[in-house]
């Protein structure tokens, strides 16, 4: 016990001079502190799994209370009102309340369910959320395993949300909640499909499907982020987000738990813990898909500016820090307008809502991985004045803005003349 404390004590000086660009904090650990110790056996590595697992069950479940809170203060403001108050000053402790509740409730299983895949359902929604935080890099340092097939890890391992929905509803025995597990098969194994070429377009121009490698190749300033890198990028950003947008179940795409139709969807027979389950998931999967979303098109932990210039050449954990504080800001720049969708568009129809991934997004992602690949032979090496691209659809968009103005500002002369 001596020589392990022994070591975490020469270790942390010798993390913060250092720049440990190449190994993750998990594996750091394993070599500098286990190694050679009494926990550097199986039981050393049990112990250290756990102790990973309970930390980032803890991020999970404070950045859920973020996003609740976060949630209701976003649609108050957008509805001109304060959303709520009493708890705490500003309200900031009504999501703790909610936690209190949700645990104080009774568990109650109807007598028709099927048991078994009632109880395991949730549990299967959860831990596909789970799983899928262990390839998604906070840092060059703050990851738990940098898989080389990280993109292929994470698309296969959200994958079992739907498988858990189904148990969820079929074992419900109830025929609302059975029409949302068949709506959530079809919206959701239909999105991921433009999702997944979405992510093939980007993995085609880094070549990598290491998550690391991607935000390697993003190095530098903001335009070498992929977004602005290429304009099939570009708009395989908006592809991607779209869709996990309905992957994620959030409006305009919230087909599985249309309230006036469904009465809560999938999860109408949950109470207490089980649907808190279900309730966590669902806001750890916003900042999953966003966190992806940053790290594929958006520069991952980059800034995009001179960080060591600004940091004071800065290195170790300071500038590991301020970089996934980063990453965890943009993210949440991403969850916001997920936020905002649901305040201000309709629900779409489920006609509508298939119509938009077969007709539109599916081709329009093929499209993308074929203009992707051809610009790419064309400007193999990157430079600033291929930005130029950008200046058409800001132009459309300026133009496009101008115009609603002067046709709202004439219909309103219009009704007053």
């Amino acid at each position: 016990m001596q020589q392990f404390v022994q070591k975490i004590v020469e270790f942390i000086p010798a993390l913060s001079a250092q720049n440990r660009e190449t190994s993750s904090f998990y594996e750091v650990i394993q070599k500098e502190i286990l190694n050679g110790t009494w926990l550097d056996t199986w039981f050393g590595l049990v112990l250290s799994m756990v102790v990973f697992c309970v930390v980032v069950l803890i991020f999970m479940i404070l950045m859920t209370l973020l996003l609740v809170y976060a949630e209701r203060k976003v649609a108050s403001h957008m509805q001109d009102r304060l959303g709520p108050m009493r708890v705490g000053p500003h309200g900031i402790f009504q999501p703790i309340a909610d936690v209190v509740k949700l645990l104080l409730k009774e568990d109650i299983i109807s007598k028709e369910a099927n048991k078994k895949l009632f109880v395991l359902a949730p549990y299967v929604v959860f831990a596909s959320s789970f799983a899928v935080l262990a390839a998604v890099p906070f840092g060059a340092f703050f990851v738990a395993a940098d898989f080389n097939i990280g993109a292929f890890y994470i698309v296969a391992i959200s994958s079992l949300v739907v498988l858990g929905l189904i148990m969820a509803g079929w074992a419900s025995n109830n025929k609302w909640s059975m029409l949302s597990a068949m709506r959530s098969a079809a919206q959701l194994i239909s999105y991921e499909i433009p999702l997944g070429l979405s992510l093939l377009a980007v993995i085609m121009v880094v070549s990598s499907l290491s998550m690391q490698k991607i935000v390697g190749a993003q190095e530098g300033w903001f335009w070498h982020w992929l977004i602005f890198r290429n304009p099939f990028l570009f708009l395989a950003f908006f592809i991607y987000f779209l869709s996990s947008v309905a992957e994620v179940n959030r409006n305009p795409f919230d087909i599985t738990e249309a309230e006036s139709e469904l009465v809560a969807g999938f999860h109408t027979e949950y109470s207490g813990i089980r649907f808190a389950f279900f309730f966590l998931a669902e806001y750890i999967n916003m900042f999953v898909v966003s966190a992806i979303a940053t790290t594929l098109f958006l520069g991952g932990w980059n800034i995009g500016l001179p960080l060591d210039n600004i940091l004071g050449g800065a290195k170790g954990i300071p500038l590991h820090a301020v970089r996934a504080i980063l990453f965890v800001g943009k993210s949440l720049g991403l969850v916001f307008v997920m936020l905002w969708f649901r305040w201000t568009l309709p629900r779409l129809r489920v006609d509508q809502l298939m119509a938009v991934c077969w007709k539109y997004f599916i081709p329009i992602a093929f499209l993308n991985i074929l203009g992707a690949g051809v610009w790419e032979l064309i400007f193999k090496e990157f430079k600033p004045i291929t930005l130029v691209w950008l200046f058409v659809p800001v132009l459309i968009i300026i133009i496009g803005l101008i115009t609603a103005v002067a046709r709202r500002g004439a219909s309103r002369e219009t009704v007053l003349s």
